[in-house]
Parts: structure tokens; C-alpha cells; sequence
């Protein structure tokens, strides 16, 4: 029998993964599966006519297994405590993780339930104020655990220094960009010696709240999905997260500064009906959003084989540095 060349990137049979999860979950014989996202995982989804689910497969270039068992946890805990979330689900015999032997080894899936209800980009004032609610609910429970596997963290060492190491050999050509990131980086890390951390709110966030993590159903109520990102920092990282949603809209036209400015407004006050925060918490928010996208270009360029290599070019990169600077000018002040 001819050996079978490694690979680094397999994507799963829908029609093996259908067959397995049905016996894996005695899920309804009439149980479809199709491939909903090829990324960094992968996300299959899974229905029949009572039910749906999302099944994701990690890579382990991209999430070693205790990484994963800590999303576990951090999701059992988050769902014990009454938050809203898409969780694990058990199998027959009680195991949330399944592991396949693929082509490239081990890898590992989650079957969660599904986030009913849909995306809203354009979020108004009642829906603001049930989201503002809602993530200060789900920061009262992580702010006040320790999980006992580990999840990244979320520092100026792992969102600049870091990242701008591994990125220098990515900007060998274009050195006035990679000049001006590691000077923002400097900014962003003499701003903090200004504020008073040591009262900063600390726990695991999201570090991904966008509005395509998050469901509203026709009830009103929200829920959040995508951990994939999930770690240890400040909490106001999500804060400023929901923040790039606006920046977003407003690079391309979809709201006007003043709207996206109210419309924030809106949802930090609610936030802090719950969890009241420092002045200098506030202030900080929009200087992490530096951080945020540095981690990111690491990200992409971490994932360039398997993900990021159709877009992760010199021009896109220019762009993504020409962003920061928009995002500087529209929100920090040095």
C-alpha cells in the first residue's frame, strides 16, 4: 500500500462527519451536514427538521488541545452562570471534544447549539442597551474565574512587542510602514503609564466582538458564539472591539461619525449600568484598539499557508497599516 503524503491543511468528508455525529450524538437520522467556513477551523453546520448545530474542527497549528479544553470550560461556566452562549454539547457517552485522525494528525471538534436568530449590523437604541447588558452580565462571570487550562493573554507583549518581531521579516520592503508601527506601539505603551491599570477590570474576554458574533433572536435576546479568541486581559479589550464595529461602518459609509459616536454612547452607558468603569479605563479603550490590529496582521501572517496567503500581499498590507493611522487620527490622542 502506497504511503500517504503528509498535509498540513485536510478539509473533513460532510458526508463522513454527517455519518460519525449522528451516532456520536444519536442526532435525527434526517441530520444534514455542510461546510459552512473553511478558516483557520472550520465550521460545518448540521440540521434536520427539529434542530441545528455548529460542529468545529480546530487545527492544532492554531489551538493545541488544552487550549481548547479551556474554551470548554470557560463556556460550561459562562452557561452555568445564566449567560447566553453557544455551548458544547455532550455525546452519548459525555464527551464535549471529539478527535479525528486526519491526514495532517489529530484533530480536534466541538458540536455547539446554535445561536438562534440573526445578525444585525445596524443596531438601535433598545438593541444597544440589551448588548451593553448583556456582555457586562457575561464580564461578571469572567471576571471572576480562573480556568484551569491556559488561553492566551492578552498584553503588550503578545498584541506589539511580540508581534512586531515576528512581522519584521514581512516588511522587509516596505520599512516606513513598519517604522510607524513600531512607533505607535511606543505611544501606546507610554499612554498606559498615564492611567492606573492596577483598577483596570480584569478577566477572560471575547476579544472578537463584532456584530457577526452575536445572534439577535425575535424575542429580543442576544447570544454570543465564537470563543475562538477568547484569553486573559483587560475587559474593556471587548469594549473595544464593539468600537472597530463602528470604525468599520464608518470607513465604508454605512453610518456618520456623529450617529457612530451616539450609538456608542448608548451601549457604554448600559454597560456601566451593570459595571461602572474608571475614568481611565475609558480613556484606554481607544488605545488598545492599536493593539488589536497589530495582533491581528500576526495573525493573518501566522496563518499565511493555510488561510491568509490570497490576501496577505505588500498592497493589502500598506492598507491594513494606512487603517491604524485612520484609526489613530479618529480616536487617540497622544
Amino acid at each position: 500500500m502506497q504511503n500517504i503524503f503528509p498535509a498540513q491543511y485536510s478539509t473533513l468528508s460532510t458526508t463522513a462527519l454527517k455519518d460519525y455525529l449522528i451516532e456520536a450524538y444519536h442526532l435525527q437520522p434526517d441530520t444534514t451536514c455542510k461546510l459552512l467556513i473553511r478558516n483557520v477551523s472550520d465550521a460545518y453546520i448540521l440540521e434536520n427538521n427539529n434542530k441545528k448545530y455548529i460542529f468545529k474542527i480546530y487545527r492544532d497549528a492554531h489551538r493545541k488541545l488544552n487550549q481548547i479544553e479551556a474554551e470548554v470550560e470557560l463556556l460550561n461556566i459562562l452557561k452555568s452562570n445564566g449567560n447566553s452562549v453557544s455551548y458544547p454539547i455532550k455525546d452519548v457517552n459525555g464527551k464535549q471534544i471529539q478527535q479525528f485522525n486526519a491526514i495532517e494528525g489529530i484533530r480536534n471538534g466541538i458540536l455547539f447549539s446554535f445561536a438562534e436568530g440573526k445578525v444585525i449590523l445596524d443596531l438601535e437604541s433598545t438593541q444597544l442597551i440589551q448588548l451593553g447588558n448583556d456582555i457586562a452580565k457575561l464580564h461578571q462571570s469572567t471576571s471572576s474565574i480562573k480556568l484551569h487550562n491556559p488561553r492566551p493573554v492578552f498584553n503588550f507583549e503578545t498584541t506589539l512587542s511580540g508581534p512586531l518581531q515576528t512581522l519584521k521579516p514581512h516588511f522587509a520592503e516596505m520599512p516606513e510602514e513598519f517604522k510607524y508601527l513600531s512607533e505607535v506601539a511606543d505611544r501606546v505603551v507610554k499612554k498606559f503609564e498615564e492611567f492606573d491599570t492596577s483598577k483596570f477590570s480584569y478577566g477572560y474576554c471575547h476579544y472578537d466582538l463584532f456584530p457577526k458574533n452575536f445572534h439577535f433572536a425575535e424575542a429580543g435576546n442576544i447570544t454570543f458564539f465564537d470563543f475562538d479568541f477568547a484569553g486573559e486581559g483587560y475587559l474593556i479589550n471587548d469594549l473595544m472591539t464593539f468600537l472597530n464595529h463602528y470604525f468599520f461602518h464608518q470607513l465604508n459609509n454605512l453610518i456618520d461619525k456623529e450617529q457612530a459616536e451616539k450609538d456608542f454612547e448608548v451601549f457604554l452607558n448600559a454597560y456601566q449600568q451593570a459595571r461602572p468603569l474608571t475614568d481611565d479605563e475609558l480613556k484606554a479603550i481607544p488605545f488598545l484598539g492599536i493593539t488589536f490590529h497589530i495582533f491581528f496582521l500576526k495573525f493573518f501572517y501566522d496563518n499565511y499557508d493555510d488561510w491568509s496567503n490570497t490576501f496577505l500581499t505588500p498592497r493589502y498590507t500598506k492598507h491594513r497599516v494606512a487603517m491604524i493611522k485612520k484609526w489613530e487620527e479618529m480616536y487617540c490622542n497622544f
